[in-house]
């Protein structure tokens, strides 16, 4: 504090006003003004290195505490209930501390799960790739056309899962960094669920899948493209679990609080500890296929949550499982 040079020219003027006033209390009234005047100056004097000194004081702790900070160090959350500019300075800048501490979390918890991404994106790549080098291998040294012919189908197969992955994620990217933006239109259930349905159709045939859809009148308040896309890959979960002479139904409802539109198949169903999970990108439950990467329903679940919609899942192992997508009226 007696470092500063403002302190000490305040302290030199108080001084000198202090005998300049002084003595003229002399002058005119004698000595008794005199030491009168004396001692009320260095009491002011006195009050006002006090003050200053605690003033200084706090200045030195927030000054302590911001080295704390820049060093990385904890810093501690404690802020006093004193008034006054300097209280409200201390708030301000514990509160600037404050977020700068949990942007830093999130961005270590953000650099966590981008390091485990890039680590489940490597591995689901490295699996197709593997088996395309194998099979570019074996074409160099195969004569046989049929076989030739196999191989070159089993690295087209594995092109085409590469390329699904990689557009999957892509978009789970674009809309996960917020350039996406959700275009909500209004469009009747069915009309959607035709859309969502018609690609399967082949596929359901051969498997034998019996399809019924009983949705009456419902409209939806939804991207349609995006909503198609979720939906779509809810409808290929369920297919993929199902077997010869298994159903799949849809139907719709609408409530004052939100419109849903429920899949139900008669599939293998979801066991019970994989059901919380299965919306997490690259989990693969008990029952899920050998060829499953674990990130449909990832999609799936992000698109309807950036729609302020919900999907809810029941299921019980060996009788199958039930989608519901809600898209609510009201932002809940």
């Amino acid at each position: 504090m007696f470092r500063n040079k403002e302190f000490k020219n305040m302290i030199i003027a108080a001084a000198v006003l202090t005998a300049a006033l002084s003595v003229c209390g002399y002058v005119i009234g004698g000595m008794y003004v005199f030491v009168l005047l004396l001692i009320l100056g260095i009491c002011i004097t006195a009050g006002f290195v006090i003050i200053t000194k605690k003033r200084y004081d706090n200045i030195d702790a927030l000054n302590a505490y911001l080295v704390k900070v820049l060093a990385g160090d904890e810093t501690p959350d404690v802020l006093d209930q004193e008034e006054g500019e300097l209280s409200i300075l201390k708030t301000n800048i514990y509160k600037a501390t404050s977020t700068l501490k949990h942007q830093k979390e999130l961005l270590s918890k953000d650099k966590v799960a981008l390091s485990n991404a890039i680590a489940d994106i490597s591995h689901q790549l490295k699996t197709p790739l593997t088996s395309m080098i194998v099979m570019n291998d074996l074409l160099k040294t195969e004569d046989d056309k049929e076989k030739r012919t196999e191989f070159l189908q089993t690295q087209s197969d594995q092109l085409d899962k590469m390329d699904w992955l990689i557009r999957t994620l892509l978009k789970l990217s674009k809309i996960d960094a917020g350039t996406i933006t959700m275009k909500p239109e209004d469009i009747m259930a069915d009309v959607l669920m035709e859309e969502v349905v018609k690609p399967f159709e082949i596929q359901m045939e051969l498997k034998e899948i019996a399809y019924t859809s009983n949705i009456s009148d419902i409209k939806l308040r939804c991207d349609k493209n995006w909503t198609v896309e979720a939906v779509r890959n809810i409808v290929k979960n369920c297919i993929e679990h199902m077997e010869s002479g298994d159903m799949l139904s849809v139907s719709a409802s609408d409530t004052n609080i939100y419109t849903e539109i429920i899949i139900e198949d008669t599939g293998c169903g979801i066991a019970e500890e994989d059901l919380s999970h299965i919306f997490e990108r690259f989990y693969k439950g008990k029952n899920a296929e050998k060829d499953s990467v674990g990130i449909g329903l990832a999609l799936s679940k992000t698109i309807i949550s950036g729609q302020k919609g919900d999907i809810i899942v029941e299921s019980t192992e060996g009788v199958g499982t039930k989608f519901s997508v809600r898209f609510y009226k009201t932002i809940i």
